[in-house]
């Protein structure tokens, strides 16, 4: 079988990748049984310095990585750009900070001497999504590499040359040889993968039925998982909010990546004094933005990674006018580029505030109060991110730990930080990323007891 991957601006095929045969797969996964042998044994200053060179390869060929993100899921440059050195930035941060956060943790108790070490496991399978082909990886293998793991990385078929452009990178920086593998193959392949005595865990990020798709095969075989899924995040304004400031994070939120984002805010929950003034201040935000060619430095919006994904959203943004809502602007598709859309007056039980909507369309929900306003957050599926605007930072933090997920900012748009968790709970998937937290999820949590 031949992947293609297709430039979603263009509509051009740019390369073909031909994917593993069977033969071929069971050839990777025991040289990543061997390399697990040797790494594990490394020091961590060792592991760390290959790390930093990683890091440093990133940022010296940041526009050749960019470029590939770019043509083979649409991001515009300057975004793309912004994602290869976050990528430099976690892997520095984990060079500097993993051998501490995985060091003896000593705990009393009735022993002479009692404590808990974290020891790597072995192999673990990483089903990763295009939606940021570098950032997912590189913010699963900093952590889990340097806790002493190996990584296959089952990467989406549309950027198989940017997953092949990583496992270059780990080549060139020194690992050895299978540390990391980036595995092409098809989605029947990966059950196996998965039962291999090899793999003994698989982080996952993407949609809902793809996690419980891995998480059911996994538990079958009694592997642990992480699933990082979908998100439709409130984005609450109360009264007392900088509404400036609020509509401009907003549209930034809701648009970086032509919205394509598990945590960029969906679902803009506005209290009814202030909704007029806020959705005219969102109006101008949204067109302002320059739709064209997302290698060019002057566009700020480019289309959607593939002209599925637009006309998913194209029926979502239909569906939700027809059950009510009002259409401010845009909402026009042709192919993969959807025009960047603004409605208003959206309520529960319409696609646009029950659904994950995947791509550029900001949804303005009216609520009474700040009561409602945490019903109508917490009224869903999902519980990844969540955002709340007002002056009052003790109310806002009040707020935000009534709504139910894995992460609330407050005046600010939710993001994935290295040196905070990352995760979410309900259909927005288990287990943390990122952090301390993150490190330990693929360890071996051991007691020594000494008597």
């Amino acid at each position: 079988m031949i992947f293609e991957t297709v430039n979603p601006y263009t509509d051009q095929v740019i390369a073909k990748y031909p994917t593993l045969s069977e033969m071929a797969l069971s050839d990777k996964l025991e040289k990543s049984k061997s390399s697990f042998k040797i790494w594990k044994e490394i020091p961590y200053g060792k592991k760390a310095s290959l790390f930093h060179k990683v890091g440093n390869l990133l940022r010296e060929n940041k526009e050749i990585y960019a470029q590939k993100i770019t043509e083979e899921m649409g991001k515009v440059i300057k975004e793309a750009r912004g994602e290869v050195e976050k990528c430099a930035w976690v892997c520095d941060y984990y060079a500097e900070n993993a051998e501490s956060f995985l060091q003896d943790e000593i705990i009393k108790s009735g022993a002479r001497k009692s404590f808990v070490c974290y020891e790597p496991i072995g192999a673990i399978l990483a089903v990763m999504p295009w939606n940021f082909p570098y950032w997912q990886v590189f913010r699963f293998t900093a952590p889990y590499l340097m806790a002493g793991n190996t990584a296959l990385l089952k990467h989406a078929p549309n950027v198989s040359g940017c997953a092949l452009d990583i496992e270059s990178i780990f080549k060139e920086a020194g690992f050895p040889d299978g540390v990391f593998q980036s595995l092409i193959i098809n989605v029947n392949l990966v059950e196996k993968v998965i039962k291999s005595e090899i793999v003994q865990g698989i982080t996952l990020t993407g949609s809902e039925k793809a996690g419980a798709s891995v998480a059911a095969i996994a538990g079958k075989n009694i592997k642990k998982t992480v699933l990082e899924l979908g998100g439709s995040d409130p984005f609450i304004v109360l009264e007392d909010a900088d509404l400036e400031r609020a509509a401009a994070v907003a549209v930034q939120s809701r648009m970086l990546n032509a919205g394509q984002s598990c945590i960029a805010a969906k679902r803009f929950l506005v209290v009814q004094s202030v909704k007029e003034a806020f959705a005219e201040k969102v109006h101008q935000q949204i067109a302002a933005l320059k739709m064209g060619d997302p290698l060019s430095e002057e566009t700020t919006t480019g289309p959607m990674a593939r002209t599925d994904l637009a006309e998913q959203l194209n029926n979502q943004v239909k569906a939700t006018i027809k059950a009510g809502a009002g259409l401010v602007t845009g909402g026009k598709q042709e192919k993969a580029h959807f025009e960047p859309a603004l409605l208003i007056d959206v309520k529960p039980g319409m696609p646009g505030f029950d659904e994950e909507t995947f791509g550029p369309a900001a949804c303005i929900v009216p609520v009474k109060d700040e009561r409602e306003a945490i019903t109508y957050a917490n009224n869903t599926i999902y519980g990844l991110g969540a955002s709340v605007w007002t002056k009052d930072l003790e109310k806002g933090v009040r707020i935000g730990r009534k709504i139910n997920a894995g992460g609330v900012f407050i005046n600010s748009m939710v993001k994935s930080d290295p040196r905070l968790p990352f995760g979410g709970i309900k259909k927005s998937g288990y287990g943390r990323e990122l952090s301390h937290h993150g490190i330990k999820e693929f360890t071996n949590v051991k007691t020594i007891y000494v008597d």
